[in-house]
């Protein structure tokens, strides 16, 4: 496995692979990594001849008194993931060689973020866009992989490849869970014993949400009250946003319809979480 930390490396080795006729998948992470890092890894390694994975950091995407600086890192352990699991390049760049002090540039799709964690985190989605679009001119790659627990980002990400005409496949893959129900999150690292136990309300909130549908609610406004109602009842629990969009256009729906996306951010103690549901109505 080869660790590159220059542009230049990753630039050169790519470029010898894709002569060879070899396929490039690639997995962008900010590290910490867990299942749900490893299930996309996994994927790509069988569906590529060359895997590429990146472990960033993003500045851009954090706002004003979020947690870039506590973020959790363990750049040694994830190496020996990656290595364990058969990723052939890992690219670590640090800040100044993502960004110059010359940095003018920002990547924006509108609509898309306008709700959902758009609305809770301003300007986060341009980050977001920014260091992918960075990283898809670096290693241009045939696939990259994303979460579905990341809903929102996975649909901004797609708009954006089709909008700038990247010839790269968007692979979702679907959210990796712990036997309890909580999705995947490098933030879980956060939680004490107590706030761990309470976080499984969001995934139990949305069981609830997907009960209510199978035995024929329609209505969004009951179907989120429901769901309040079950969290707020969590003293540890306060909720950011619960809200039900169209999965293609993330537009608030009133009545249920189609590919639909339940989708909720919550805060456990300090501890912000998102979790989603998606389904065909």
């Amino acid at each position: 496995m080869k660790v590159a930390k220059r542009i230049e490396e990753v630039r050169e080795f790519i470029l010898e692979k894709r002569n060879q006729g070899q396929r490039i998948g690639f997995v962008p992470t900010m590290g910490y990594l867990h299942q749900g890092h490893l299930s996309l890894l996994e994927e790509g390694i069988e569906d590529n001849d060359i895997l590429v994975l990146s472990i960033f950091v993003n500045p851009t995407q954090f706002g004003e008194g979020e947690d870039y600086e506590d973020y959790p890192r363990d750049l040694d352990r994830d190496l020996e993931l990656a290595k364990k699991v058969g990723v052939d390049l890992v690219f670590i760049p640090e800040v100044d060689q993502i960004y110059s002090k010359q940095s003018a540039t920002t990547v924006r799709v509108e609509g898309l973020v306008d709700g959902l964690c758009g609305a809770s985190r301003p300007g986060h989605f341009d980050g977001v866009c920014t260091i992918v679009t960075k990283l898809f001119n670096i290693v241009n790659p045939h696939r990259a992989y994303f979460g579905q627990k990341d809903a929102q980002q996975l649909a901004v990400i797609k708009r954006m490849v089709e909008d700038l005409n990247f010839d790269i496949q968007i692979v979702g893959m679907p959210i990796v869970r712990e036997e309890d129900g909580l999705a995947l999150s490098s933030r879980n690292k956060y939680l004490s014993k107590e706030e761990r136990k309470a976080a499984l309300v969001l995934s139990r909130s949305l069981e609830l949400a997907q009960d209510l549908i199978g035995d024929g609610q329609r209505r969004a406004n009951i179907i989120k009250e429901e769901m309040r109602n079950m969290i707020e009842k969590e003293d540890l629990a306060e909720i950011d946003y619960i809200d039900i969009v169209n999965q293609l256009n993330l537009k608030k729906v009133s009545n249920l319809e189609g590919p639909t996306l339940i989708a909720l951010a919550v805060y456990i103690g300090e501890t912000r979480l998102i979790d989603n549901l998606i389904l065909e109505v």
